[in-house]
């Protein structure tokens, strides 16, 4: 199984404490087995294939929790998808389309419940802005009440292919996506969506 490179250090740090801890005592390195496995789980980092050679993929695995219109600074209007991590997902964060990076955008903020509305209002986030062939999108990382740390390995100016890895959330917690007001939702509220390889919204020519 792939796992993220941020795994790393964690899981070396427990190998560490169960090599230590066998001299210690056999039960305090059996008992650390389970949190290694745990953040095993959690770090996990499938590859991932596209549904579909056209349209935006969804950024993150997890459920449909919001589609609607909205605005952003970047983007000008726009069709807003949210979509909630729990705890069991997989928590790398994938591009929906082929674009250069053109803004991103740190605001600090508070860990309410992500899956909340106002969590996207209110919650420390990240925001990710680029360019692609159908126009600007916006994609917003969301701390919750479990996630600790956002992860954004991208800059202003990198290119980014479709479904290519950019980042993580640590632990449960929300990815919202601006799409361009041209883009039509071909998701609903509800539905599992799978990070890199789910469609969330096609290019619609009587929108354009």
């Amino acid at each position: 199984m792939k796992l993220a490179r941020e795994a790393w250090p964690t899981i070396g740090g427990l190998v560490l404490m169960i090599f230590v801890g066998w001299f210690v005592s056999p039960f305090i390195s059996a008992g650390l087995l389970i949190p290694l496995g745990i953040v095993v789980w959690f770090f996990r980092d499938p590859e991932r294939t596209p549904d579909s050679p056209e349209g935006f993929l969804s950024p993150a695995d997890g459920r449909v929790v919001e589609i609607e219109e909205s605005e952003h600074e970047y983007t000008g209007k726009a069709v807003k998808i949210g979509i909630f991590m729990n705890a069991f997902n997989v928590h790398v964060n994938r591009f929906p389309a082929s674009a250069v990076v053109g803004y991103t955008k740190y605001v600090p903020g508070k860990k309410w419940f992500a899956i909340a509305p106002k969590a996207s209002e209110i919650n420390e986030r990240f925001y990710v802005g680029a360019e692609c062939e159908y126009g600007r999108f916006v994609l917003t990382q969301i701390a919750g009440i479990l996630a600790r740390r956002i992860v954004c390995k991208v800059r202003v100016g990198d290119t980014l292919d479709r479904g290519q890895r950019y980042g993580m959330i640590k632990l449960g917690s929300k990815v919202d996506i601006y799409l361009p007001a041209s883009v039509a939702p071909s998701v609903k509220i509800g539905d599992n969506v799978t990070a890199g390889q789910t469609v969330i919204g096609v290019f619609n020519n009587e929108k354009a």
